[in-house]
């Protein structure tokens, strides 16, 4: 473990056009990638749903849990597709393949609105205690079916539920970074077998997730507040002179629902206020300036614009 990172001087990020926040959603799709029997399973799905504290059901369907996540890809999904793109805003998706793979259309609209369209691996489910090579396989899969389905394999891989094995995994599977960290506000090189992996990490407190968890956000009004007090203390930072990264995690089941969307438009409109000091952007197009501008050493990107 690394329990000092950067430290008192955080690194310069040098944003592009000297942005003080870099400013990147996640819309995590998941629908069809979690635990059910019709995906072979021997249990249901029970995390992240509207039935908070729900219990796996061992060899039975759960009925009600399916149908809240069906309402992500069937309804949620197509909300937050208009929220972005109704306002030109740049998107990366954690993308499970076998969710991609139920539902092409919502495939080809990432694809149209040129999203990001990252690994969430081949299917949502806790890989801590999976195989070695299951996992190996999973990623294979799931990278023939973004190649299959988006015409390009994912640069970026968030398996969310990960172990002691899964960064190795990645590297070897020959992902640009990963996301399956939450220990910073910048993005870092940990040891790789070849050469350093850039790790851009994720967030699970500027999350919708909490909507679902106990003790978690109420109202959207709440989500709203936390995620502008979140982004005006690193807007504040970095107009004193430390930028840094801001992420925001999404699901289509959780805030795409009408009673929670408001509040992500109404954060939308507030930090598009702030064209000068904001850099909205992709979790590659992080990645691609950060191993363009702080390269590791005897780093070498394959998979970064030269501009």
């Amino acid at each position: 473990r690394d329990l000092v990172g950067y430290g008192a001087r955080p690194v310069d990020p040098q944003w592009p056009k000297g942005a003080k926040v870099a400013l990147q959603f996640v819309v995590n799709y998941e629908e069809g990638g979690e635990n059910c029997l019709l995906n072979g399973d021997s249990q249901s799905e029970h995390l992240l749903s509207e039935i908070v504290g729900a219990v796996p059901y061992e060899g039975q369907r759960h009925l009600n849990v399916e149908s809240i996540y069906e309402y992500g890809s069937r309804a949620g999904f197509w909300r937050l597709h208009r929220v972005f793109t109704s306002r030109k805003l740049p998107v990366t998706v954690f993308a499970v393949g076998r969710a991609l793979e139920q539902n092409p259309e919502a495939v080809e609209a990432m694809v149209a609105a040129d999203w990001e369209i990252a690994s969430h691996g081949y299917r949502w489910i806790d890989y801590q205690n999976v195989p070695e090579d299951v996992e190996r396989e999973h990623l294979r899969r799931t990278i023939e079916v973004h190649k299959k389905m988006t015409g390009r394999r994912p640069l970026g891989c968030y398996q969310g539920k990960p172990n002691v094995r899964t960064r190795r995994l990645v590297q070897e599977a020959g992902f640009l970074y990963d996301s399956d960290a939450y220990n910073d506000d910048l993005p870092y090189y940990t040891p790789g077998q070849q050469h350093p992996h850039l790790v851009v990490p994720y967030t699970l407190c500027n999350n919708d997730m909490r909507f679902v968890s106990a003790q978690g956000f109420n109202a959207g009004s709440q989500f709203y507040e936390f995620l502008k007090d979140a982004f005006d203390v690193l807007l504040a930072e970095g107009i004193s002179g430390s930028p840094k990264m801001m992420s925001v995690g999404l699901h289509c089941r959780v805030v795409g629902q009408p009673g929670r969307v408001r509040a992500l438009e109404r954060f939308l409109d507030y930090v598009t206020a702030f064209q000068d000091d904001v850099w909205i952007c992709r979790r590659l197009d992080v990645a691609q300036h950060w191993l363009r501008v702080h390269p590791a050493p005897e780093a070498r990107c394959e998979h970064c614009d030269s501009s």
